[in-house]
């Protein structure tokens, strides 16, 4: 069984962090709170995140220093983060959200159901990452136990492997028509960069498969983050 993705919610203000599990609930997954940067980045050196929900304005480190310091960390530099902000939403600081590695920028008040569809998304693709990681790993172990039972070893290894190939495909084919829909001059920069993030997810989850195949040589491949 696949355990819950766990979702990071920042913000200083109690009643914010209150709101936002209200919201974010019906996904019955995980909500961890912080109430600053630093205890922010605490949780961070223990646990894994499918995404971060993460206020701009707080007292001492805000979010746009909070946010870098999640992207330097290799750990953590690949867990999408979706920035709230009270601030007016200017051109300014949207851009200053995208350049600290955000792939949204939300101003308050936001809509509720736009949000838990957006943190939904990422869920998701963190879950899917998951199984497929998992999988991967038993599939190797089974390729390189192979010299017991080869043959029945072997078929059910291609099994695995044809199972994980399509099931990635499946996830390939959303991403691509995703991408179909975004790609017009009226698409918004957010949407953007969040499709952008999934393909790169993707490509990376592909190579790491692809690297499984008899033949490639690939060996024990290096499996994306969970991100």
């Amino acid at each position: 069984m696949v355990q819950k993705a766990k979702i990071l919610l920042v913000d200083d203000r109690p009643e914010n962090l209150l709101a936002l599990e209200a919201i974010l609930s019906a996904l019955d997954q995980t909500l961890v709170r912080a109430s600053s940067g630093e205890e922010a980045l605490k949780a961070l050196l223990t646990d894994d995140f499918a995404v971060i929900l993460l206020d701009v304005q707080m007292p001492g480190m805000d979010g746009f220093e909070t946010a870098a310091h999640i992207k330097r960390r290799e750990r953590t530099r690949d867990i999408p983060i979706i920035f709230l902000t009270a601030i007016n939403h200017g051109p300014h600081h949207t851009f200053r959200g995208y350049a600290a590695g955000a792939v949204d920028y939300i101003s308050k008040p936001f809509d509720p159901w736009v949000l838990r569809a957006k943190v939904s998304v990422f869920v998701e693709l963190y879950m899917k990452n998951c199984q497929l990681r998992e999988q991967a790993a038993l599939l190797r172990l089974q390729l390189e136990g192979g010299n017991q039972a080869e043959t029945g070893s072997g078929r059910e290894s291609a099994g695995l492997l044809a199972e994980l190939s399509a099931r990635l495909a499946a996830v390939e084919e959303q991403a691509e028509a995703l991408s179909k829909q975004l790609d017009d001059d009226s698409a918004d920069a957010a949407a953007v960069a969040t499709a952008a993030h999934l393909e790169r997810k993707l490509t990376g989850l592909r190579r790491a498969l692809d690297a499984l195949e008899p033949g490639t040589g690939g060996g024990s491949p290096t499996l994306p983050s969970q991100s």
